[in-house]
């Protein structure tokens, strides 16, 4: 796996051990991870801190010439808000571990000119796949699904 991709799973585990979604994300500039989020809206009571989100807030400011260096990289489908994150600072690439248990805007962001990578990749889609399946209802929260009674 490549190594910045096994970074942002190694976020994901940290989110599941904190009770929280599995979904990590790394952001790299010059083949250098700057920055490390996963999925914090439980432990953090937060409507948006998505893995993608908590990445790009905790390397802070950064510039557009940085910006037009970096790949994000997370390990599921980045949803409507972390790719409008991502096109609004113009980053060239992201690199995601898997889409077949969520995808987001995935042809829209193409059509912006990112260049989007999507590895599949059977652990990801396993960690998803289990908290999916064992958490139906925090999950459809995350995704702004509603809950069904």
């Amino acid at each position: 796996m490549d190594p910045f991709l096994q970074a942002a799973l190694d976020e994901a585990r940290l989110g599941l051990q904190e009770h929280g979604i599995p979904i990590g994300s790394v952001l790299v500039i010059d083949n250098e991870i700057v920055s490390r989020g996963h999925n914090r809206r439980i432990q953090s009571g937060s409507a948006i801190l998505h893995a993608e989100m908590d990445c790009l807030e905790r390397a802070g400011r950064l510039t557009a010439n940085d910006y037009s260096r970096s790949t994000l990289y997370s390990t599921l489908s980045p949803c409507d808000m972390c790719s409008g994150a991502a096109l609004l600072y113009k980053i060239p690439r992201i690199i995601v571990g898997e889409n077949q248990t969520f995808q987001g805007p995935e042809s829209y962001v193409r059509s912006r000119g990112v260049d989007l990578q999507i590895v599949n990749d059977p652990v990801c889609i396993e960690l998803m796949r289990t908290f999916i399946e064992e958490n139906p209802t925090l999950w459809n929260e995350d995704i702004g699904l509603p809950t069904q009674n």
